[in-house]
């Protein structure tokens, strides 16, 4: 097979095309591989720190904990809401004269009740030589056996706004 000089000329400068294309196409590929490793390293790390994946699974673990944690959290403060709603903190006192000769307002009425207007209401009547003290039960802001004085009405109303605040 005989070539010319022209064919011989045409087939190297066709090599050299293809061999640039070959050399800018390994190059393209080297600069990829090159990004490609730093990334790769990024993830695995690179020996002497946490790789990437490492820290991800072990901020996963501290979530889950964290979210045990606000779960137990709430139901003990569910339980200590129950509790306050029980706990007497809604007082109310009246003070006033039991008797007309007698000044300074000496007797009261003080009621100290739940969030669900349940408690006792406490009165002490003063007179000159003496005090009486009484003590009700409240059930849902009423005192069901026996009727409440006015003042004492008053303590009740007035502590039972206070809870609704």
């Amino acid at each position: 097979m005989n070539l010319s000089l022209r064919d011989a000329n045409t087939l190297a400068l066709a090599g050299v095309v293809i061999g640039s294309i070959a050399l800018v196409a390994a190059l393209v590929l080297i600069t990829s591989m090159v990004r490609l490793r730093r990334r790769y390293i990024l993830l695995q790390g690179d020996g002497g720190t946490e790789d990437f994946i490492g820290a991800v699974a072990r901020q996963v673990s501290i979530v889950d904990s964290l979210r045990r944690e606000v779960g137990a959290l709430k139901s003990n403060l569910d339980q200590t809401r129950a509790d306050l709603a029980d706990a007497l903190r809604h007082v109310a006192v009246i003070r006033y004269d039991a008797f007309g000769d007698m000044g300074g307002r000496m007797s009261f009425s003080a009621a100290l009740l739940d969030d669900s207007g349940d408690g006792i209401v406490l009165t002490s009547i003063n007179a000159r030589s003496e005090a009486r003290t009484y003590i009700r039960g409240i059930k849902s802001g009423e005192s069901l056996p026996s009727g409440l004085s006015p003042e004492e009405l008053q303590a009740v109303q007035l502590a039972m706004k206070v809870a609704r605040k």
